[in-house]
C-alpha cells in the first residue's frame, strides 16, 4: 500500500508539471509526463493520461476560444482518425518493453524537432499527414502534440494555445474511444486517474497566474531540459526490459 500511494504521489507531481508546461507553451503534458510515468506503472500510459490531456485542453481551449480556427484544423482532424486506429492496432500488438523504447524515441524526437531553425508552412496536406501522425502517436503513447506544434509553432501565442487545445480536445476523446476496445482504457484506468485531475487543474491556475511574466523561451528550455531526460530514460529502461 505504501508503494502505491508513493508512485500515486509521483504521478500527481508530474501531472502537475505538464500541466504546467502545456498551459504555458501550448503543449507537453504528455512529453514531460508520459516516459516518467510509464516507469512509475505502466497504467498510467495511455489512457490516464489522455483522459488529463482532455481535461486540460478543454480548460485551455476555453480560455483562448476567441483564437480557434476550426477551419484550419478540418485536415488534420481528417487525418487524426485513422492514426489513432493505427495507434490502436500498435498498442495492441507491442510489448511492455517495445512501449517504454517508442515512448523515449518519440520524446527524443520531439525535442529535436522543436528546436529545428527552418519554419514549414502548416498546408492543408501538411496538416492532414501532422494530424495522422499525431493519432498515431497520441493514441499509442499519448504524445500527439509534436507534428502539429511542428506546424503551428510559428503562430502567436494566443492562437497557437487555442488550435493545439481545440485539436487535443477531438483528438484526445478520439485517442479513448479506440482504447476501450484494444483494453487500455478501463474502470482501473479511470480510479488511477481521479487523483491527477485536481493536480492538472493547479498545474493549469498556476501557469496562467504566473505565465505571463515568465520569458516563453525560458519556459520552454526549461521543458525541452526536462523532456531529454524522461525521453532518455525511458530508452534505458525500455533496452533494459529486453
Amino acid at each position: 500500500m505504501e508503494s502505491l500511494d508513493q508512485s500515486a504521489l509521483i504521478a500527481i507531481v508530474l501531472i502537475f508539471i505538464g500541466s504546467f508546461v502545456q498551459t504555458a507553451i501550448g503543449f507537453g503534458l504528455a512529453i514531460v509526463a508520459a516516459p516518467l510515468l510509464f516507469l512509475v506503472s505502466p497504467d498510467y500510459v495511455p489512457a490516464p493520461i489522455c483522459i488529463v490531456a482532455l481535461f486540460i485542453s478543454i480548460l485551455n481551449a476555453m480560455k483562448h476560444r476567441s483564437s480557434i480556427s476550426i477551419g484550419g484544423l478540418k485536415m488534420a482532424l481528417i487525418g487524426r482518425v485513422p492514426g489513432s486506429l493505427a495507434g490502436g492496432v500498435l498498442l495492441v500488438m507491442v510489448s511492455t518493453s517495445a512501449l517504454s523504447l517508442w515512448l523515449g524515441f518519440l520524446v527524443v524526437f520531439a525535442v529535436i524537432v522543436s528546436l529545428l531553425p527552418f519554419r514549414i508552412e502548416p498546408t492543408p496536406a501538411r496538416m492532414g499527414i501532422a494530424g495522422f501522425f499525431s493519432g498515431f502517436f497520441g493514441t499509442s503513447s499519448a504524445i500527439g502534440g509534436p507534428p502539429m506544434a511542428l506546424l503551428l509553432q510559428h503562430q502567436e501565442a494566443s492562437e497557437l494555445r487555442g488550435n493545439l487545445s481545440a485539436f487535443f480536445v477531438f483528438s484526445s476523446i478520439l485517442s479513448l474511444l479506440v482504447q476501450i476496445p484494444a483494453g487500455f482504457l478501463t474502470l482501473h484506468h479511470l480510479t488511477i486517474t481521479i487523483p491527477l485531475i485536481p493536480a492538472s487543474w493547479l498545474g493549469y491556475k498556476l501557469a496562467m497566474l504566473t505565465t505571463q511574466a515568465l520569458p516563453k523561451e525560458k519556459i520552454r528550455i526549461g521543458a525541452l531540459g526536462l523532456c531529454s531526460v524522461s525521453g532518455i530514460t525511458a530508452i534505458w529502461q525500455g533496452l533494459s526490459m529486453t
